[in-house]
């Protein structure tokens, strides 16, 4: 039987355990106040935790207890009242009151407020990120030696204790007892074979002196048998461990974002929370995930993690030139077949005409072969123009991985998110 020790260090007066499963029994109740605090709260406000309260009557358990009615017999310390025999007026109400889960306080009596408590950071992003992973996630041939694996190559005479490999030590060791074992035997059995014949000769013709001779020879042989080790460090094996390149499923994400003037501001900061949430995303369950960050107007331009949040660059809009920059950068560090590739692109729309059918293009013939997953989000309450229009042809022909969703307003953005980056069961592996 196989025994587990939960040995992680749990807060003071906490029990890590308990907690979880605490968590995972009310788990639908939780989730859905972490979606209510999600829309309340600024995307910008996600990184800290959460104060939950679940109802009482999703938390009561059920109690015994006595029915109105029957004949009982109780004992009523400090009674000053009542004698034997006095009839004791039956409890006004319905029922035998409430148990310990019911609540509801009014001013007229007793209840019990719903039970609060508080998610931590992390408690509170596993609940916010709960069923969300990155589309067609695959294995991919060897990038680096970065990711490797310690697999057994043979075997050594040095090692670590840890590593000996049992088995082959002991066959070492009594191949090496026959073979130094071989001669001394033969000689023993010839000694006692000369004994045997010496005792069996007539006394008169039996020579004593051989006698004591063979005898000694064979206790001195039965001793060098003795001596021959059991096991030896001669004879020790270790297996011997070598680094084996793995194939990586490593990955890379484009954040890709309109800064044009047509963007207002309002529309960055939606864009910048879409991006912000996804990048807690990445950050929470992928530890291997590289970030491009993208920013575009009529030019773009490969920008660092603080820029891409904060700069306030702005010009005119062709989408196209992001597309160019990001398939030059694939081709230049992250070839398709070593990296899972993703896109994340924000816009409100608009763009020159002539470029939209040139990034439909640039998207069917280089972009999407390569690609795992082309997310697209345009932030606008107005109708879409023409780029949202030669989007619908791409995502036709690549209906899997293209998907394309429209914000209005601040509250759609995580709705949208998780529709985006949901977990679909038929996922490629």
């Amino acid at each position: 039987m196989t025994y587990f020790i939960d040995r992680r260090p749990n807060a003071k007066h906490k029990s890590a355990v308990n907690r979880q499963r605490f968590l995972e029994r009310y788990r639908k109740h939780i989730k859905r106040s972490v979606e209510e605090a999600v829309n309340r709260r600024s995307i910008t406000d996600m990184e800290r935790g959460e104060k939950i309260s679940i109802p009482t009557k999703d938390i009561s358990e059920p109690v015994f207890q006595h029915g109105p009615g029957g004949a009982r017999n109780i004992v009523a310390p400090g009674n000053k009242e009542f004698l034997e025999g006095d009839k004791i007026r039956r409890p006004s109400g319905q029922g035998g009151g409430g148990g310990a889960g019911e609540g509801g306080a009014s001013n007229q009596g007793e209840g019990n407020d719903e039970f609060a408590f508080t998610l931590s950071r992390e408690e509170f992003l596993e609940f916010v990120f709960d069923g969300l992973e990155l589309p067609h996630l695959q294995r991919k041939p060897l990038k680096s030696l970065e990711e490797i694996k310690m697999v057994r190559a043979g075997l050594a005479r040095d090692g670590v204790p840890s590593r000996i490999s049992i088995t082959r030590s002991m066959r070492e060791a009594y191949a090496r007892r026959i073979a130094m074992r071989a001669p001394i035997k033969r000689a023993l059995k010839e000694a006692q074979e000369a004994l045997a014949a010496e005792e069996r000769k007539d006394p008169v013709l039996r020579n004593p002196a051989r006698v004591v001779e063979l005898k000694a020879e064979i206790e001195r042989l039965e001793k060098r048998i003795d001596a021959i080790p059991f096991i030896d460090t001669y004879d020790l094996r270790y297996h011997q461990l070598a680094a084996q390149p793995q194939p990586s499923s490593q990955a890379v994400m484009f954040c890709v974002m309109d800064v044009s003037g047509s963007m207002t501001q309002n529309h960055k900061d939606i864009a910048k929370r879409f991006f912000l949430l996804l990048y807690l995303f990445l950050e929470k369950h992928y530890e291997k995930v590289e970030l491009v960050f993208v920013r575009h107007h009529t030019a773009a331009r490969e920008v660092n993690e603080e820029e891409f949040f904060y700069s306030r660059e702005t010009g005119g809009t062709i989408v196209s030139s992001a597309l160019n920059l990001v398939n030059k950068i694939i081709e230049k560090r992250y070839p398709a077949g070593q990296w899972n590739l993703y896109v994340a692109q924000a816009s409100d729309g608009d763009n020159w005409d002539d470029d939209s059918n040139i990034c439909r293009d640039l998207l069917v013939k280089q972009l999407m072969p390569q690609l795992q997953y082309y997310a697209y989000v345009e932030i606008t309450p107005h109708d879409h123009q023409s780029l949202w229009h030669e989007y619908e042809a791409v995502a036709t022909q690549f209906p899997e991985r293209f998907a394309m969703r429209q914000i209005v307003e601040a509250g759609d953005i995580y709705p949208v998110f998780r529709e985006l980056f949901k977990r679909r069961l038929s996922q490629e592996r």
